[in-house]
């Protein structure tokens, strides 16, 4: 593969312009594509497999008129205090705007006068109407929205309180300057880590691009292949992280080869050849990582998975390709003020190899104090409650949230979570099962049961007395399905997240062997050991519960929860484990690649083990820190979003490569193989010769094109 990659490197560096206009059509062909594509208007969530989802296919398939998945919105009226909602005055104003959400739009299915549903508080100061749309949430037109939004402004001019809840609000979660400022401090790392502002601005300028043709492409698609909105904001994410993190690599090494003497050219393909091959397999452990969602069999997030995959490939394609042939245009330029001046740095010890002597000389407590560390960090990770976010969490600045805490007020927290029991059955079998919830605990509310025009389904209406993220709420579903027989479905937002929840957990096992195991056999491949892989998949392991236990104790404790803008706590993202353990081992393995692959040549080379760790530092360390400040900056971008999934998100990322980068990769990792020595790089005889040889220290290269009249005591800058 070094050859390979070595000749791509050189072919990319001498055709330059051709490389560079080939990415820059890409790009256009890609924005035009984007710019002309038809607006995406469905993104249906579904959950195979589950009973909510069954029991929504039963309700569209024998109640089309109930519109059971179709998107519903609250308008919740407050009469001022002192005064009453069933005043003549304030019922006339409601009724009224109960008409115009009727004429409002063709979408809307039902309008529910909330006097005639008794949707009225007991001391009278609030009422809601029930809108229900024949569409779902992402399908509802702007004009739609925008006459949901306009409605009640003359209630609220005469005095009432207005507010509107529900998922027919939900739009693109908006994230602010948080990416802007991540994206600016990693050009002020680079920077630093460079010290030129051309090799700084080639990693950015790359990854921007890269981002810039996967995004466009997810929009251009997103119609067709049913995206959603978070689809792109993913790609964006982790495309922006890995883009600027390989095009540092390979700059890096670009300058490493240019300092030992190697003509631009040469230096060009010997960059692509050898941290270019490392830059595959990084990338190939984070496409397994995201494409290997796809097992959970939650159609969204395999579409997640892959579109982020998409954007993933195309930064590893741009950094074996654009990167050289960028390289070929900025000359010496790229170079720090002592190589330009052809002034040789002679090999010294830096930040990176005191480190490592350090870890040589007490390995043993830099092992326990880096596993303890992280342990006291992960504690709270056992007390992880899993859900999916409601209004209830929005900032207290959104009108969802405030009509959530109005409905909670005036009625009590469960109406903000209704339940929808299904019965596939008679009218006896649909009073049976109502007279069985009835005499349930943790309820409020049964509604009588509703039939369809056939007479074999029935709808029941339930309402808890706890919040829809609660663990009472998630009790009162699993006691109505136990007390009831298969043909009664328990469905609604609350208990499809409750199920999502369930699946997302019994996924989390099966998903983790998969993409643990197949990166073990490739790191395999590329370490020639049994050891180092195992090593990194247990420190990787370490460092995701110790991230989990941050978030807990921030999103759900509610410690800190001030300072990243979290006003509600609550359970954590259903999908935040096994999206951690996707996300973040495919990231942690791009460190453990780059660093370790620099210890195994000076190992290969001779270097007994202990030099070969201080050699892989002396080489690595500086630009494997600088990755990891760049991710933690573009990660921690997000955190300033409104939406509190996108906020855990950076958040949760954040956390986790700081823990993997720092404590485990700079500090465990080296303990570990100083406590190995030479065993770290057994493997048996017989699985040396069965493994195949991708040569990722360029071994081939020294061989078939020689060792070239260069200084052997000169270093990288």
């Amino acid at each position: 593969m070094a050859t390979f990659l070595y000749k791509l490197g050189k072919a990319a560096f001498r055709r330059r312009r051709w490389v560079a206009l080939i990415w820059v059509a890409l790009l256009a062909v890609a924005g035009v594509g984007a710019s002309t594509a038809a607006k995406a208007t469905s993104s249906s969530f579904s959950i195979p497999g589950t009973e909510a989802q069954r029991a929504f296919d039963l309700l569209e398939k024998r109640f089309p008129e109930a519109s059971a998945d179709g998107a519903t919105a609250r308008v919740v009226f407050k009469a001022p205090d002192g005064q009453k909602m069933t005043s003549p005055d304030h019922k006339a104003e409601v009724q009224k705007v109960v008409k115009e959400l009727k004429s409002g739009s063709d979408q809307v299915a039902s309008a529910a006068d909330p006097y005639a549903t008794q949707a009225v508080s007991k001391d009278q100061s609030t009422v809601y109407v029930s809108v229900a749309y024949k569409v779902n949430g992402m399908e509802l037109t702007d004009a739609t929205r925008d006459a949901l939004k306009e409605t009640g402004q003359q209630a609220q001019d005469s005095g009432l309180t207005v507010e509107i809840g529900g998922d027919a609000l939900q739009a693109m979660p908006e994230t602010g300057a948080g990416e802007i400022v991540g994206v600016v401090i990693a050009g002020i790392v680079l920077v630093i880590t460079f010290g030129s502002l051309v090799a700084a601005g080639l990693p950015l300028l790359t990854a921007i691009i890269g981002v810039g043709i996967g995004v466009s492409t997810i929009t251009a698609l997103a119609n067709v292949l049913d995206l959603g909105s978070t689809t792109s904001t993913l790609a964006m994410m982790i495309g922006l992280a890995v883009g600027i993190d390989y095009a540092l690599f390979i700059v890096s090494r670009y300058r490493a080869e240019r300092a030992e003497g190697r003509a631009p050219e040469e230096a060009a393909g010997r960059a692509a050849g050898t941290a270019g091959s490392a830059v595959v397999f990084a990338g190939l452990t984070v496409v397994i990582a995201l494409v290997g969602l796809a097992v959970v069999n939650i159609p969204m997030l395999t579409k997640m998975g892959v579109a982020a995959a998409g954007t993933v490939v195309i930064a590893v394609l741009i950094a074996l390709t654009l990167i050289p042939a960028l390289l070929g245009f900025a000359g010496d330029k790229v170079l720090g003020r002592a190589a330009r001046k052809n002034k040789p740095v002679e090999a010294k010890d830096n930040a990176g190899t005191r480190w490592a002597r350090f870890v040589l000389r007490r390995p043993v407590w830099v092992l326990l104090v880096g596993v303890l560390g992280l342990g006291a960090i992960a504690v709270p990770a056992a007390s992880l409650e899993m859900g999916l976010p409601d209004d209830g969490s929005q900032p207290t600045s959104t009108t969802q949230r405030r009509a959530y805490d109005l409905l909670s007020d005036g009625f009590g927290p469960g109406f903000n979570g209704p339940l929808m029991v299904v019965v596939d059955g008679d009218k006896s079998a649909a009073d049976t099962t109502y007279r069985k919830i009835d005499a349930l605990d943790g309820k409020v509310f049964v509604s009588p049961p509703r039939m369809n025009a056939d007479g074999d389904t029935a709808m029941i209406t339930v309402i808890p007395k706890d919040r829809p993220s609660s663990l009472a709420t998630e009790n009162l579903v699993h006691d109505i399905r136990a007390a009831n027989g298969d043909h009664v479905l328990v469905t609604g937002a609350t208990a499809m997240n409750i199920d999502f929840s369930q699946k997302m957990n019994d996924a989390l096992l099966p998903y983790l062997a998969l993409v643990v195991g197949l990166a073990f056999l490739l790191l395999m491949v590329v370490f020639r050991s049994i050891l180092v892989p195992l090593k990194a998949a247990l420190g990787f392991l370490l460092s995701v519960v110790a991230a989990l236990g941050a978030v807990v104790a921030v999103f759900q404790w509610g410690w800190l929860g001030s300072l990243f803008g979290v006003e509600q706590t609550g359970p954590i993202m259903s999908m935040m484990p096994i999206f951690m353990v996707g996300v973040v081992f495919g990231l942690a393995m791009d460190y453990e690649v780059f660093l370790v692959t620099r210890m195994r040549e000076a190992h290969v080379h001779g270097q007994r083990p202990g030099e070969a760790i201080v050699t892989g530092f002396r080489h690595g360390a500086r630009v494997v820190a600088a990755a990891a400040v760049i991710m933690i900056a573009v990660f921690s971008g997000f955190i300033g979003s409104s939406e509190q999934m996108v906020k855990m998100i950076g958040f949760g990322l954040a956390v986790a490569v700081f823990f993997d980068a720092f404590v485990v990769r700079m500090a465990i990792v080296p303990a570990v193989l100083a406590l190995l020595g030479r065993k770290a790089w057994w493997l048996p005889r017989w699985l040396d010769k069965a493994l195949p040889n991708v040569d990722v220290e360029g071994e081939g290269l020294n061989r078939d094109h020689g060792q070239d009249d260069r200084e052997r005591d000169l270093v990288g800058v």
